[in-house]
């Protein structure tokens, strides 16, 4: 015999709702909060996610892809498309972030990876250029590795910097090798807009410099600091940092950990004349090379 002065629960699998219990219990009739299970989409994982920041990246993205707007009941948006490469059908989405910065970019990849569970994430946009010789306006930097440049320690005497580095999986590298081993590095391709249809850009592999500063000064100690750091840097951003921080810290799910890939277009010189004149130039080359990788990582 049991004596009861409250709640028995006996068997598996019982589920309560709404359940009060003593002198005066009252029953919240709120809704209960969102689930942190993912998404009905990413029941059957997706090929490709990708992170945009700008508008024009994103519709340049969307333009090159074949990308259709898609809304989720939560109020997110995303753009969904699928793309027939070697035979075989890819499931690829893209988004955009509310902001520049780390930050937001880590939040956007978590709705990617909650709602569409991707086998591979790729940054796309643009980029400033700190290496005369490779990375001019237009041309194109893909990059398997990572140098994320804002810690540091500030003493009375000097700031003393302390860089983070961050290399792709081992196959996203390969497909990168692979990619350039067949097309020549740097690649060159022709322009993708009509003003510069009858010019080509260039395409190299390279390391990117990633932090919260946006870069106008070609005297700027972050530059000499990335250069000495490691002589393949050839541009900076505000994003990737926070992608391959993402990365190592979603290793602890149980599934397997997306790849990822950054591929910037080069909008400027990270110096006193930096502008937005050329956004859709690079934001437009860097898609175009996104869709050209697509059979080597996919």
């Amino acid at each position: 015999m049991t004596t009861n002065n409250g709640l028995s629960n006996r068997g598996n699998d019982n589920i309560f709702h709404n359940i009060a219990i003593g002198e005066r219990a009252q029953v919240s009739t709120t809704s209960p909060l969102p689930s942190a299970k993912p998404s009905a989409e990413a029941k059957i994982p997706w090929d490709l996610g990708i992170v945009t920041i700008l508008s024009e990246e994103l519709r340049s993205v969307i333009d090159a892809l074949n990308l259709h707007r898609h809304k989720t009941p939560s109020g997110l948006y995303f753009y969904q498309g699928e793309r027939t490469v070697s035979g075989a059908t890819l499931r690829i989405v893209a988004t955009q972030t509310q902001s520049q910065g780390q930050r937001s970019t880590m939040a956007a990849l978590e709705h990617l990876r909650r709602h569409y569970h991707p086998r591979l994430w790729a940054l796309v946009g643009i980029a400033g250029g700190i290496h005369d010789d490779h990375a001019r306006i237009g041309n194109v930097i893909v990059s398997t590795d990572v140098v994320y440049y804002e810690n540091r320690k500030i003493n009375p005497q000097d700031t003393r910097r302390r860089g983070e580095h961050r290399q792709a999986p081992a196959h996203i590298v390969h497909a990168v090798n692979a990619y350039f081993t067949d097309h020549g590095t740097p690649a060159r391709i022709n322009g993708q807009m009509t003003a510069h249809a009858d010019q080509q850009y260039e395409v190299y592999p390279g390391v990117i410099g990633s932090g919260e500063a946006v870069i106008a000064d070609r005297a700027s100690d972050i530059r000499t600091y990335l250069t000495a750091y490691h002589e393949k840097v050839l541009a900076v951003d505000m994003e990737a940092g926070g992608l391959s921080q993402y990365w190592q810290e979603n290793s602890v799910h149980g599934s397997n950990n997306p790849g990822w890939i950054v591929i910037r277009g080069i909008s400027d010189n990270a110096d006193e004349h930096k502008s937005h004149s050329h956004h859709e130039l690079a934001s437009r080359n860097a898609a175009h090379v996104l869709s050209r990788l697509l059979p080597y990582l996919c």
